[in-house]
């Protein structure tokens, strides 16, 4: 058994679904899809990893379950996409991975794969998988998520997206410099936040390395993307603390988290 950040027990052997475990700011609207089409549906799939000596909700369960199913339902109701009201939870074992397309993975500064793990993200991802992770930041936690990495998909190297890429571009069009993507944990923003200088660094204290928001991409042969990682931002905090603060909502949620989120996952799911 594992608490959330709301204090939530969870049970990460039987956990299935976010809709499972109470929320921790607000409850998330619910919705259901048409009667024979449940599974013809997009599902948001975070995974369980573990963190030596770190507790699950400053690792794979930090931002859960808001995050996962605020951002289900703004896809649901911002677009054209069919999705899945609950969300999933799963480890990378579970034998139902291979049949959801697009995993989450947050605060993976720790995050130690098993060679079982391994093999199977290595298949995952060959198969046509995509591993986006988030919330990580400094260049240490870079480091280690470039090493487990290079286990999985050894040979290859990471690209910088710039703001050029079409990924900033499909549904909404986003501008740079990167830096004005970056959502700060709602923590960090509100003991540093200067409202007599709104334009200032969201990511103060943070580490070395954690100024500048970076969105990097590992790519196969085909130059299509297997592992999205974005560095220095923290848009799970954006899905997940909308109803927490008016402000932080419509500076980081309704303008930067979730116009980049839903512009990521309609790439992704079409490239």
């Amino acid at each position: 058994m594992v608490r959330t950040e709301g204090g939530q027990l969870v049970n990460e052997e039987t956990v299935r679904t976010a809709r499972e475990t109470a929320p921790q700011v607000t409850s998330a609207p619910n919705w259901t899809n048409a009667p024979g089409f449940e599974r013809d549906v997009f599902t948001f799939a975070r995974i369980q990893f573990r963190s030596p000596g770190r507790p699950a909700l400053v690792s794979w369960m930090n931002d859960y379950p808001d995050a996962d199913l605020n951002l289900s339902y703004r896809l649901h109701e911002l677009t054209s996409m069919e999705v899945d009201p609950d969300a999933r939870v799963l480890k990378l074992t579970d034998p139902d991975l291979f049949n959801y397309p697009f995993i989450y993975g947050e605060q993976v500064s720790f995050m130690e794969l098993s060679e079982e793990e391994v093999g199977v993200l290595h298949n995952y991802l060959q198969s046509g998988g995509v591993f986006m992770v988030d919330d990580f930041w400094g260049e240490d936690a870079w480091k280690h998520l470039v090493s487990q990495i290079e286990h999985v998909l050894p040979g290859r190297s990471w690209v910088e997206l710039t703001i050029e890429h079409r990924i900033f571009h499909t549904i909404f069009d986003l501008h740079g410099p990167m830096n004005t993507l970056q959502s700060p944990s709602i923590h960090f923003w509100q003991r540093n936040k200067d409202s007599a200088s709104p334009n200032a660094r969201v990511s103060r204290n943070r580490g070395p390395g954690s100024e500048d928001m970076h969105v990097r991409a590992w790519l196969d042969d085909h130059q299509r993307i297997q592992v999205l990682a974005i560095n220095n931002s923290d848009d799970g905090d954006g899905w997940e603390r909308e109803g927490e603060n008016e402000e932080y909502f419509h500076l980081f949620s309704e303008k930067r988290a979730y116009p980049l989120a839903i512009n990521i996952l309609f790439y992704l799911m079409t490239h």
